[in-house]
């Protein structure tokens, strides 16, 4: 049974929604973390709706922090706990989507997943497994789970833009050429990455204008 993501929005400038931009967070933060980019996005995607839900799981000793699941080496669960934990919430994740391009009345191809971290991990895996193919995948700071199955799961080849800071000490900045690497492989030809100099595990302007001209691009506008 699909549990039910709390989402924070940020509505279009424009009052008329043609397009989304779905924000995935990473683990710790909440929907509101990643829905402060809908300002300076905003300004240059007057018709898009920006939505950020909540994950499905609170951590523990973190207020108003979730995760969409365990972590071994931070939380101590076991990986079968974090195997289980994923594969729910891309349940509840797939079911969210599905939800909101209903009451919306958007088209898989005016959606855009934009993904930080954890969520970045959420966001390739799902759209991949997803069979109505998204604009884009927007993967920032996080890697690619599961590669050596993928292709054997893939289903839809949306476009994938990784963004990565070249300072990271959360998640390897080598993940992004191993996540380029595995979609390849498993048959992408619109792959794009951005190395952000100087950054560690946070989003700079510079990999945030690449992603916007990127969403612009995707989202044809």
């Amino acid at each position: 049974m699909t549990r039910v993501l709390n989402a924070e929005r940020r509505e279009t400038i424009s009052g008329e929604t043609r397009s989304i931009v779905v924000f995935v967070h990473g683990y710790g933060a909440n929907g509101a973390d990643l829905l402060g980019l809908a300002d300076p996005l905003g300004e240059h995607l007057p018709d898009t709706l920006f939505v950020s839900p909540d994950a499905p799981e609170s951590v523990a000793g973190m207020p108003n922090g979730y995760q969409w699941f365990p972590i071994p080496w931070i939380d101590g669960s076991s990986e079968e706990e974090s195997a289980r934990g994923m594969a729910q919430a891309l349940e509840d994740l797939n079911a969210f989507l599905d939800a909101l391009m209903v009451d919306e009345d958007v088209l898989p191809e005016q959606v855009v997943l934009f993904g930080f971290s954890q969520g970045t991990m959420m966001s390739l895996h799902i759209a991949a497994r997803r069979p109505d193919e998204v604009a884009g995948v927007v993967a920032i700071s996080g890697r690619l789970l599961s590669p050596d199955t993928l292709k054997d799961e893939v289903v839809s080849r949306p476009p994938v833009l990784l963004i990565h800071g070249d300072q990271d000490d959360v998640v390897p900045p080598q993940s992004l050429p191993e996540a380029a690497e595995a979609l390849q492989e498993a048959g992408w030809t619109d792959v794009y990455a951005h190395i952000m100099k100087g950054t560690g595990h946070g989003i700079a302007p510079d990999g945030l204008s690449v992603a916007l001209a990127f969403m612009r691009d995707k989202l044809g506008l």
